[in-house]
């Protein structure tokens, strides 16, 4: 769009990146401005860059140094056209970037996922069992049983507790008590 040819032509070219379905803002956008000089093409034109909002000053920055250099290759020649061409190709080689990131992202993010379900699935998995495995598993177990046995009985010593069947009356105690006959009352017992 040419915006005044006096004293010098200017104009604006809004240059795009290619189209993509895979960043959410769409393609990137640049506006150049130039002004022919007296002497151009043997003196550079003046121009401004005009940055979309989702250019950031750093990659600004890097368009006007590729901008400078074109300029410097192209001297003594026409070369809107060269520059209008390497900031098309900066735009696109940006959005590839956006690109890879964001696809290196999405793989970082699988990964991610990928080593939990694995985690999950070693947690809910366990140990295969087989019978080697178990057998194994038996012995040992009946070594610690049996040691904790013996510990327990060597703790108690002679101090053992009387199961139910082996619980006896000690008939001595009731010595001082005549009426006390323990045999009648297990007679009786018994008969009924």
């Amino acid at each position: 769009m040419m915006l005044s040819d006096e004293p010098f032509h200017t104009f604006k070219i809004t240059v795009s990146s290619e189209e993509t379905d895979d960043l959410e803002d769409g393609p990137l956008e640049v506006t150049l401005q130039f002004t022919y000089t007296p002497t151009y093409p043997d003196e550079a034109p003046e121009y401004q860059v005009i940055p979309d909002e989702s250019l950031q000053e750093s990659h600004l920055e890097s368009l006007k140094q590729i901008l400078e250099q074109q300029i410097e290759e192209n001297l003594g020649m026409a070369m809107v056209f060269a520059l209008v061409s390497a900031t098309q190709e900066f735009l696109n080689d940006m959005i590839d970037n956006l690109k890879k990131e964001k696809e290196e992202e999405l793989e970082r993010e699988e990964e991610i996922k990928r080593l939990a379900e694995e985690e999950r699935d070693k947690i809910l998995k366990g140990t295969p069992v087989t019978i080697e495995s178990f057998l194994s598993w038996k012995e040992q177990f009946d070594q610690e049983m049996a040691e904790l046995k013996s510990k327990s009985q060597q703790n108690e010593g002679g101090n053992k507790k009387l199961t139910g069947d082996r619980v006896e009356v000690d008939e001595s105690l009731f010595q001082e008590i005549d009426d006390l006959d323990l045999d009648a009352e297990l007679d009786l017992a018994d008969d009924s």
